[in-house]
């Protein structure tokens, strides 16, 4: 044997020693979807959790404030929301990342006291600079201000008690605050109640820009959003593509549970009435009403498209068609008294609001598994074109994995199409709020395609 051929074999033995060999298939099973698409984008397959069994790549627990990356904090839970819900805001002007993180710094890490006192006094600091411009007659500077001022408030109620009469306050004062903020913009945006069951669901409306009907998205949430969360998730980049923007707190967003409205597993009935709003809108074209729901609004969409023939088009991040069972993998849910003893203040603290939404004691979160009892729908009832976009990350869940199949298998319209967003590109927490650009890019350039 040759120099040259002894090289060869060296080389040939040493890549196998490093284990490269071919890459398995990063598909998802859906099914025989002949020739619909259901697209990854992902890097090579993530490494095993080590919480998993044997399948490899996927984990047995569904934990959706898991990063699987650190951006500033030890305690996950807080690390999740500083890294996804506040940072990913920037690019949407819901936060400065020099605010954030000198914000941050100065936060005792676990501590819910700290957290709401920090962001408090940064909401504070945005708002004085907010109304100076304002009185001064700047109305681009008050502007940008101004909704920083109003998220900040929001951010400070992240573990906050429903017992807490800061919490009522403070959440009036981001949405006073956005409110003024959004009379600045062009076209304004617009603060809106939609009467529902002796209450009202409350939300905005940003008008596309011209003088037709527009194509409309309506921005629904999970088990712990407010609308101005979804605000600042996808409004700009749905309004720059021409279309109209809708969100709103739905029963169990919000502060609507102190008013006695939590969650319901007929979420479509509080849905119906948000596109009732929408279809009397002259500005709204009544053919071409998208809803996109992400967490457990990507099941309310669903359940909503399934009995509204007045939505064309659904997108969900991921999809839920059965509560229950996803619930019943959070950690949260199964968590042992010794293991609840360790919780921080913070996740302690944002674990009860969560019970707080579902009408479940907030010293009983193993009650959120039964209390997510009937939040389903029958895939084979919605007819319209729908989207599934997940992280990869979240999609690491074998529970996740499950549903989605169950879905893509079970949707009619042929077109349907799934996405598994890339860990490589900063896309692959729950929600995928880390990049909202890329989420916009794979959501309205479909729906630019369906609903022409």
């Amino acid at each position: 044997m040759n120099n040259q051929a002894i090289v060869t074999v060296l080389v040939i033995l040493a890549l196998l020693a490093s284990g490269c060999t071919a890459p398995a298939d990063p598909s998802p099973g859906t099914g025989d979807t002949g020739t619909l698409p259901v697209t990854t984008t992902t890097a090579p397959p993530a490494q095993v959790s080590e919480k998993n069994d044997d399948t490899a790549g996927t984990t047995a627990v569904f934990d959706a404030h898991d990063t699987g990356v650190s951006y500033h904090f030890a305690d996950s839970d807080m690390d999740f929301h500083f890294g996804t819900l506040i940072l990913g805001s920037a690019v949407n002007h819901g936060v400065e990342i020099g605010e954030a993180f000198n914000t941050a710094v100065k936060i005792n890490d676990g501590d819910a006291a700290s957290w709401q006192e920090e962001w408090f006094s940064m909401a504070q600091r945005a708002e004085a600079r907010g109304e100076q411009s304002l009185a001064a007659g700047h109305s681009v500077s008050a502007r940008d201000q101004l909704q920083r001022a109003a998220y900040y408030y929001r951010i400070s109620l992240i573990s906050m008690l429903p017992d807490d009469p800061r919490m009522q306050e403070r959440a009036d004062k981001s949405r006073e605050l956005l409110k003024k903020a959004g009379k600045l913009f062009d076209p304004p945006l617009e603060y809106i109640e939609i009467p529902y069951e002796g209450t009202v669901i409350p939300g905005y409306f940003w008008k596309a820009s011209g003088d037709k009907p527009a194509k409309t998205l309506i921005m629904i949430g999970g088990g712990e959003t407010f609308a101005e969360d979804l605000f600042f998730y996808i409004a700009p980049q749905a309004h720059d593509r021409g279309y109209n923007f809708i969100t709103v707190d739905l029963p169990g967003q919000g502060m609507m549970p102190a008013q006695n409205k939590t969650f319901r597993p007929d979420m479509d009935v509080p849905m119906r009435s948000v596109v009732d709003y929408a279809v009397s809108r002259a500005d709204v074209d009544p053919k071409k009403i998208a809803a996109y729901g992400y967490s457990g609004g990507g099941g309310f969409v669903s359940e909503a498209a399934a009995k509204d023939p007045r939505i064309a088009a659904i997108a969900m991040n991921s999809g839920v068609v059965d509560a229950y069972p996803l619930f019943s993998t959070m950690p949260a849910v199964i968590a042992t008294p010794e293991e609840k003893a360790t919780w921080s203040s913070f996740h302690a603290n944002v674990v009860k609001v969560i019970c707080w939404r579902w009408g479940v004691s907030m010293d009983n979160p193993g009650g959120l598994a039964d209390a997510n009892k009937g939040f389903t729908f029958d895939p084979a009832d919605v007819k319209v074109p729908a989207l599934i976009l997940v992280g990869e990350g979240d999609y690491k869940s074998q529970e996740v994995q499950r549903q989605q199949k169950v879905i893509m298998d079970g949707l009619p319209n042929p077109q349907k199409k799934m996405v598994i967003l890339p860990s490589d590109e900063g896309a692959t927490n729950h929600c995928t709020m880390e990049n909202r650009s890329l989420v916009a890019q794979e959501l309205f350039d479909w729906l630019d395609q369906v609903m022409k």
